[in-house]
């Protein structure tokens, strides 16, 4: 809007008037299979380039409904933070990687082989992902055991998407929440969303001046 203000400042009238981040909920209870360990640490917390479809990072999460979880797999681009891939489903079924990852291809359609960088999650050992990558010129990598700072990116958007919009609500109907995630992506984070990283800019304005 135009108004310039420094964090310390909004720190500050945050605690003058009792203000407090809101934190999102519990993560639900869930067997973990053995940990997949099919690639090395390529991306190594190398969070920043300078061109885009250079490296690549995804993650699962998880939202509340009265029906269920529903589960969330995004893909995102390191140069400009933007999520160029996603898919939502009631499972942890294999699939919801590998959509996801389709969508960020066909939207991206990289000319030159692209690092994607995951945690050691069943679904990105399946054969299914491993034979995508093979397909379509994608290098996997993966973080170290039980270490959430290899990926700290997809953690990062994870933890702003429940706290700006989630905001510990438990959704009606997987269909709604389906319905308020699209919005949240596709017409704030990416088009609105201002980031630090990015010199105040959305991840869609950035891309837009650096072309």
């Amino acid at each position: 809007m135009g108004e310039l203000v420094n964090r310390k400042r909004v720190a500050k009238i945050m605690r003058d008037n009792g203000i407090r981040a809101v934190y999102g909920y519990k993560k639900p209870r869930v067997i973990h299979g053995r940990p997949m360990i099919v690639a090395s640490n390529r991306l190594d917390r190398q969070f920043f380039f300078d061109q885009p479809d250079r490296a690549w990072v995804t993650d699962i999460t998880y939202i509340r409904t009265w029906q269920g979880w529903l589960y969330l797999a995004v893909v995102i681009d390191l140069f400009s933070r933007k999520i160029i891939g996603w898919s939502m489903k009631p499972t942890l079924a294999k699939e919801i990687v590998v959509n996801a990852l389709l969508m960020a291809v066909w939207r991206r359609q990289p000319k030159s082989s692209v690092i994607v960088h995951s945690d050691q999650g069943s679904q990105y050992g399946s054969d299914d992902w491993l034979r995508f990558c093979r397909q379509h010129n994608l290098e996997p990598s993966m973080s170290r055991r039980a270490n959430c700072w290899d990926n700290a990116v997809a953690e990062s958007f994870f933890s702003s998407l429940k706290k700006e919009r989630i905001k510990k609500r438990i959704y009606k109907t997987r269909e709604m929440a389906r319905a308020d995630i699209f919005d949240y992506i596709e017409m704030f984070y990416n088009p609105t969303r201002r980031h630090s990283h990015l010199n105040g800019m959305s991840p869609e304005a950035f891309e837009a001046a650096s072309n």
